[in-house]
């Protein structure tokens, strides 16, 4: 494509059903007056785009057709041009309100019965052959869609496509080829959708520059892929955890936190205030065996998982709730060690580092963290 500009870009969309969105934004655009190659790449971008996702046209089509077939209908049964905007939202609801009720629609715009019939004819239509004699071989419609066939044959995605004549797509500044992409099983509404617009931009005051693009329905899309199993799993990649055993000792963590930070470590600092009522005073209170600090969390740690009410003897429930949540929110992490920042250790000088894969204990000088 000579004299080509392409640009991209990821609006904001709002959600009102699964995966729908009430505004959107253009994923790619292509300026281009080379009608029917540039739609072919975008069609190719999005192809490739599935692809990368795990998606295969077993899962999604895409269907295709152009404006045009509908403006050279309209032509055939003498149907002014001012109404052509309309029509095409009209036509655009078959498939999702009933054939009647769009036939009623059209008649109430003031088309004729016998024009009626000819337009839900020709867009029930799933064969370019049959287009083609309908509206016969010298049209533009039909040269620009054999055309654009010809190129996905080439191209290499042909078994992706289909000519869906009812796919006119409910915006008016379409000039051209459009298409969308749809889930083959029919559990989720249009993943992407676009076309050719070469006089969009006249209508902010610009001269007709001609252009094609399409949206793309991020939402739709993480929709398709949790129903394929196709959702990967992005495990964050955390190095350490520090958990200070009292409030108090929040300040102390955070120069824990910020010491093993310096060192290239990936550190993030356990803060809960869900229990913020017990301090390490409280806890010493209940102590029921003489037994140390880091002692009573080592047997909680290695009897949580298999028996409870022990672990909950060592350790009062609510402490060793919060030991546990500390332990899952490690393991949920794929964190390698905790810090535990304790009263008695930092007057020492240290803190005691948990190796979690091996459950090993220690404790490290805090000018020698890293």
């Amino acid at each position: 494509m000579t004299d080509s500009i392409v640009t991209a870009g990821v609006g904001r969309p709002w959600a009102f059903d699964t995966g729908a969105c009430s505004a959107d934004w253009q994923l790619i655009n292509v300026k281009s007056g080379d009608a029917v190659l540039a739609e072919a790449e975008l069609i190719h971008a999005i192809v490739l785009l599935f692809e990368r996702l795990g998606i295969t046209s077993s899962d999604v089509g895409i269907r295709i057709s152009s404006r045009k077939v509908l403006q050279a209908v309209l032509q055939m049964y003498s149907i002014p041009e001012n109404l052509f905007a309309e029509v095409c939202v009209m036509v655009d609801k078959l498939g999702k309100i009933t054939k009647e009720e769009v036939e009623k629609e059209l008649m109430l715009a003031g088309v004729t019965p016998e024009a009626v019939k000819g337009i839900v004819e020709v867009l029930s239509l799933k064969s370019l052959e049959r287009l083609e004699e309908i509206l016969g071989s010298d049209g533009e419609a039909v040269a620009d869609l054999k055309k654009l066939f010809s190129l996905a044959e080439h191209y290499g995605y042909s078994q992706w496509i289909s000519f869906d004549a009812s796919v006119v797509r409910g915006l008016a500044y379409y000039t051209g080829i459009v298409f969308e992409a749809f889930d083959r099983e029919g559990k989720l509404r249009a993943i992407c959708g676009g076309g050719r617009y070469d006089r969009l931009l006249s209508t902010f005051g610009s001269e007709d520059i001609p252009a094609c693009g399409f949206g793309f329905g991020d939402a739709v899309v993480v929709e398709l892929l949790k129903e394929k199993g196709l959702l990967p799993e992005l495990a964050r990649q955390v190095d350490d955890i520090v958990f200070p055993l009292d409030e108090e000792l929040e300040d102390q963590a955070s120069m824990v936190a910020s010491s093993l930070r310096s060192k290239g470590r990936s550190v993030d600092l356990v803060e809960d205030r869900r229990l913020k009522w017990l301090t390490w005073e409280w806890y010493s209170t209940f102590q029921i065996i003489f037994l140390s600090v880091q002692q009573k969390i080592h047997l909680a740690d290695r009897f949580r998982k298999h028996f409870f009410p022990l672990a909950s003897l060592l350790i009062p429930p609510p402490l060793f709730c919060l030991f546990d949540r500390v332990f899952k929110h490690a393991e949920r992490i794929n964190a390698t060690r905790l810090f535990l920042v304790g009263n008695s250790e930092w007057q020492r000088g240290t803190v005691r580092v948990k190796v979690l894969s091996t459950r090993e204990e220690y404790e490290v000088k805090i000018d020698e963290l890293g």
